[in-house]
């Protein structure tokens, strides 16, 4: 997908869900219980062994079966993984980190990527290179008031923490009210014993509450 219309989708849907899981079949499950809840985007993370043939099969998977679902990587550390996920259609990529060689083949593609970055120099550098939307991380440590201060002097930045975001409307609004454009949520959305336990219908509830406080937030 266009990479501008990724970073529209992610601000208006407010939330990017995320998870790992190395069996094929218990990712394609986790990844329809999000869209059942709502969700039209999810990023999967870069974690353990052959973790991009899994990730193949799900776009496989998306294209044919969740109209309009939108896949992205995470946990990217450098420029050759970006470029084996986008091979695997890969949407959009988060790193943990700003690296300069993700941006240039990201860019070269026209995939959109989201740097982690902690400083607003960091956040400039991203900006430069063509970043539309800068993932803070992690976000427990800097907290909304961090993307308060830095939306005072850029309001044109636009900011997803991920990290420290919880499933509760107290601590969604402190983020939204900060001036965050979107979210990310990983094992307090979709916790590892509701996908152990194969209570999938209890993901897609929960993303489906999420979804609305935070239409309701804004």
């Amino acid at each position: 997908m266009d990479r501008l219309k990724v970073a529209q989708l992610m601000e208006e849907q407010g939330l990017v869900p995320l998870f790992f899981h190395p069996d094929v079949e218990v990712a394609k499950q986790v990844l329809k219980a999000c869209y059942e809840g709502g969700a039209r985007l999810l990023e999967f993370t870069n974690r353990g062994h052959f973790a991009h043939e899994v990730f193949s099969e799900l776009s496989k998977y998306s294209n044919n079966n969740l109209e309009g679902m939108v896949l992205g990587v995470g946990s990217v550390t450098d420029a050759a993984t970006a470029s084996l996920y986008m091979q695997c259609n890969a949407s959009f990529v988060v790193t943990p980190a700003f690296r300069e060689d993700i941006a240039i083949v990201c860019n070269r593609r026209k995939v959109l990527w989201s740097p982690g970055c902690g400083s607003l120099t960091e956040i400039n550098k991203a900006e430069e290179l063509g970043c539309e939307i800068v993932k803070l991380f992690p976000g427990s440590i800097y907290g909304p008031k961090f993307i308060q201060s830095i939306k005072g002097p850029q309001p044109w930045t636009k900011i997803m923490p991920t990290g420290g975001v919880a499933p509760t409307k107290e601590n969604l609004k402190s983020w939204f009210d900060a001036g965050a454009t979107c979210v990310g949520m990983g094992s307090k959305l979709i916790a590892k014993d509701l996908v152990k336990d194969g209570k999938f219908e209890e993901i897609s509830a929960l993303v489906k509450n999420v979804l609305a406080m935070i239409r309701e937030i804004r």
